[in-house]
């Protein structure tokens, strides 16, 4: 990947925000657990499931880095009502792992993989949106590992808890089923522009089929 250069955007109002949330200055940290140690020598990504080959596609941590580098400008929108907005989010979109590793015609869905076997699961349309990335650096400069170095996926169309850190690899399943926070009690989509939190929320369609 090229080494972007570091840029500052201009903050929206906060009458832009979704319903409920609060604008945030500064990047706080949250996530469950202890922050993982990273090491390169056994980093791998992974793509398995349903894909159109039937085979298991994976990058080592040198070769995920030389993937096309680009950027979205996008909002992150957290659960527990505080809003980061007009960050650049730089790293390898979702849409390229899924054209280099292609899933089967019937998949519906995806669950993503992440250290501690943390998961959540997307609608293959929030997947491969051109909004998503796995981003390795924000505004220029490479993650923390606290805010989920090397790799974390941002979603900016749904809640944060459905862009783990520490992402290690995706599953593409041809039927939903619920990731760790969706067990949890979340909102098994999580649009923050419904205000979907918590699954006691959900409407007909919105979870996996019993």
């Amino acid at each position: 990947m090229g080494q972007p250069e570091s840029r500052k955007y201009h903050e929206p109002e906060q009458s832009v925000l979704p319903p409920g949330q609060r604008l945030q200055r500064g990047w706080p940290v949250t996530h469950y657990g202890p922050v993982p140690k990273f090491k390169p020598d056994r980093w791998e990504f992974r793509v398995f499931g349903a894909t159109a080959d039937g085979d298991k596609h994976c990058w080592n941590h040198e070769e995920f880095s030389a993937l096309a580098f680009s950027t979205v400008v996008a909002d992150l929108h957290c659960v527990t009502k505080f809003s980061m907005v007009g960050a650049e989010w730089g790293g390898v979109p979702a849409r390229t792992v899924a054209e280099l590793a292609p899933p089967a015609s019937s998949v519906t869905h995806v669950m993503v993989w992440a250290e501690y076997g943390f998961s959540s699961n997307l609608r293959l349309a929030d997947f491969v949106s051109d909004r998503t990335i796995f981003a390795t650096h924000k505004d220029g400069e490479l993650l923390t590992a606290e805010h989920g170095f090397p790799v974390r996926l941002v979603v900016p169309q749904l809640y944060a808890w459905k862009g783990p850190k520490w992402v290690r690899g995706v599953e593409y399943m041809t039927a939903d089923r619920r990731g760790f926070w969706e067990e949890r009690g979340y909102h098994n989509i999580g649009d923050p522009w419904a205000e979907q939190r918590y699954s006691y929320q959900e409407g007909p369609g919105d979870g996996p089929e019993l």
